[in-house]
């Protein structure tokens, strides 16, 4: 049986003057990305004023930079969306197995959140000019659940449902994608750890099903399982529905620490030229683990590189994937 999608949503409340609404963006911005970098000087007000809200070229490409929840794991849910609104971004990745708020003890962001609960952070969504495109969600196999799971995201205005989910549970999250009009998108965290970690295996659950499921394509995972990121990405071409960057120090460590993108090894520069030769568009997901009191600093250097590799590629838009590669 068709299970009956949910309304479209309403995120934004109603604002009598929508100035007022723009007017506190510009607060944030202002106030929240400079009192962050305090102390650390012109250094970090360089690179955010690099990284003003919008990202006009990566946004010529149809990217969408978000960055991914678990970056701003020691913070609640309601703080990681303003640390990512002050360093400019409008897009964000939700991470449903992390706690919520101290308003509402033991509650973690996902679809049991308590209704009153849901309508602040729909209504600080969009205070902050921010929208939730992707969820990385955690799924127990029981249909229930996932309905539960796919209802609630509708309604907050979600496309993709990213997830790790277990053996013998992708026809029913097929039926839910088709059902609600979204899209599933296979996560690979590294061998070992991930029943998804290589292209191969993604490819192989995607057989012969909707294109709606595909690739969560994140480059440092494959990086740290030895894989070649670049060839990763020209396999899953075609499947490819959302984008997890990240770099690591050391190519081939399970365990390599993430590092700033582009002084690691996963090869980011590379993998966003082969982004643009698919004619990628959607989340780009800034994933950074390396978490420090340096990391507002890091999340602006993060976004900068990005930022300029988009306006290196629009600059060559020619230029193959593999072209200076060493």
């Amino acid at each position: 049986m068709k299970v009956k999608p949910a309304p479209n949503p309403t995120v934004s409340p109603n604002h009598d003057d929508q100035g007022v609404s723009l007017k506190r963006r510009q607060f944030l911005w202002q106030t929240g990305a400079l009192a962050l970098g305090a102390g650390l000087g012109s250094r970090l007000t360089a690179l955010a004023e690099a990284t003003k809200p919008s990202q006009p070229n990566a946004t010529k490409l149809g990217w969408k930079i978000s960055v991914q929840h678990y970056t701003y794991r020691r913070f609640s849910l309601f703080e990681a969306l303003e640390q990512a609104a002050a360093v400019g971004l409008r897009y964000f990745e939700v991470r449903s197995n992390l706690k919520l708020d101290s308003k509402w003890p033991g509650k973690n962001t996902n679809e049991d959140m308590p209704a009153d609960a849901r309508r602040e952070f729909q209504s600080r969504i969009a205070d902050l000019g921010l929208s939730i495109p992707s969820v990385f969600a955690d799924f127990n196999g029981k249909p229930d659940q996932a309905k539960r799971l796919f209802e609630f995201w509708k309604d907050i205005g979600t496309e993709v449902i990213v997830a790790e989910p277990p053996a013998g549970s992708h026809d029913l999250l097929e039926e839910l994608c088709e059902n609600y009009q979204m899209r599933l998108a296979l996560h690979n965290h590294q061998k070992g750890q991930s029943n998804y970690w290589s292209p191969e295996i993604v490819l192989e659950v995607c057989a012969n099903r909707s294109q709606r499921i595909g690739a969560c394509a994140d480059v440092g995972q494959w990086a740290r399982s030895d894989l070649d990121p670049v060839e990763c990405l020209r396999k899953l071409e075609g499947r490819i529905i959302s984008f997890h960057l990240k770099d690591v120090l050391k190519k081939g460590d399970l365990h390599s620490r993430n590092t700033v993108i582009g002084e690691g090894q996963a090869d980011c520069a590379n993998t966003l030229k082969e982004l643009k030769r698919q004619g990628y568009q959607g989340v780009v997901a800034i994933d950074f683990e390396h978490d420090t009191q340096a990391l507002q600093e890091d999340m602006a250097k993060n976004i900068a590189f990005i930022e300029e590799q988009a306006r290196k590629l629009l600059a060559r838009p020619g230029e193959s994937a593999h072209a200076g590669r060493r």
